[in-house]
């Protein structure tokens, strides 16, 4: 029998994901969380687990290199990849927000937005008629208008603690986002029953 490969992001969601799972009976005895190791199979051997970058996991899937994913849906309205997004796990809740000082920007022509999401911060503003100019960064996000480096940021937020401790507020929400289970649409295909059972099984632990 051939094992499902089901790909997580490293980072936010990874530890929540494998929770998730243990409680839905699929558990991988050589996973802890201080653990390097890349690959690992469930107890049964019929799931084989890849940890790979989170903003990379769409590619996986949508390569076929993983059957499966989870990853949040920040990532996913990122890269917009060609695959199946079949269940909502409710796990790694945020959302995609606007945030800076507070301070109108209607009068400049065009706006400077710092974000790791350049596909998303587009999109928002096209959709405002507002014209921006878009600065790709991959880190500490919040010190770009402190900077004065941008006027405003395009990030996701959890508490917004870190918001309030620089000043910054937000401004406008883009999204709600949390993990969701991608599939492969090949692997849908050829392996639906597998897939099937594997989404059950989570469902029953969500319901």
């Amino acid at each position: 029998m051939s094992y499902l490969t089901l790909a997580i992001g490293s980072g936010r969601t990874a530890k929540k994901a494998m929770e998730l799972l243990e409680k839905a009976g699929i558990v991988f005895p050589d996973y802890h969380s201080k653990s390097r190791k890349l690959v690992i199979f469930d107890q049964e051997n019929a799931i084989k687990l890849i940890f790979v970058k989170a903003v990379d996991l769409p590619t996986y899937v949508e390569k076929g290199a993983a059957d499966i994913g989870i990853i949040g849906k920040d990532t996913i309205m990122e890269e917009q990849p060609d695959v199946y997004e079949l269940l909502d796990l409710g796990i790694g809740k945020c959302k995609v927000v606007v945030a800076g000082f507070g301070e109108s920007n209607s009068n400049k022509k065009i706006v400077t937005v710092a974000s790791k999401y350049p596909a998303i911060t587009q999109s928002f503003f096209d959709e405002k008629g507002v014209r921006i100019e878009i600065i790709k960064l991959n880190g500490s996000i919040e010190l770009a208008p402190l900077i004065g480096m941008s006027d405003v940021i395009v990030d996701i937020v959890e508490t917004g603690t870190t918001l309030k401790q620089n000043g910054l507020i937000i401004l406008d929400e883009i999204a709600d986002v949390s993990a969701r289970l991608i599939v492969n649409k090949a692997s849908y295909a050829t392996k639906t029953n597998r897939v099937q059972q594997f989404i059950t099984d989570l469902k029953a632990v969500l319901e």
